[in-house]
């Protein structure tokens, strides 16, 4: 599948089958995410991987995966993250996301239906999962079997601006 059809083919999902992600797909998802480009090559990226019953009750406290049987928060580490110097921007979440969204491609690939979610309690999910203070956690990807049918590769035309409102050249 090309990566244009690939995009295209990915949704969020709000529905899941009721079956394990496989420890094979599980793992091509890490390493996805491992191979993930970040600023400075710094990697300050850490998963923290919630696939069993108990996990996914905390994880339910603070933030819906709609019934994902597996999930993966995203957090970024603040003491290793580039700093840009010019304004002090940290890139930890600039870099999360894009781990977050090589994770996602791949699971769309490997036929897994994913949510990406960035709403959710922090203080919760932190004192949850005994997150450190110098980790944040940035991003929850909710993963699985899609129930239901899948949204057209096409909704993209009606759904998203057309590049004429969202483009601009050489100047603002």
């Amino acid at each position: 599948m090309s990566i244009f059809s690939l995009i295209k083919q990915r949704y969020s999902v709000r529905k899941y089958e009721d079956r394990p992600v496989e420890a094979a797909k599980l793992q091509q998802l890490l390493e996805a995410g491992r191979v993930a480009p970040s600023a400075h090559n710094n990697q300050p990226s850490r998963l923290l991987v919630v696939q069993e019953q108990a996990g996914l009750e905390k994880l339910r406290k603070g933030a819906n995966v709609h019934g994902a049987p597996l999930a993966i928060i995203v957090a970024g580490d603040h003491d290793t993250a580039w700093v840009r110097p010019y304004d002090k921007k940290k890139s930890v979440d600039i870099d999360a996301s894009i781990v977050t969204d090589h994770i996602i491609l791949a699971a769309t690939e490997l036929g897994l239906g994913t949510l990406w979610v960035c709403y959710f309690d922090p203080v919760i999910i932190r004192q949850e999962f005994n997150i450190p203070d110098h980790l944040e956690p940035i991003n929850i990807i909710g993963i699985g079997y899609a129930a239901g049918e899948a949204k057209s590769p096409d909704r993209h035309d009606e759904a998203r601006k057309p590049l004429t409102e969202i483009v601009s050249w050489e100047s603002y």
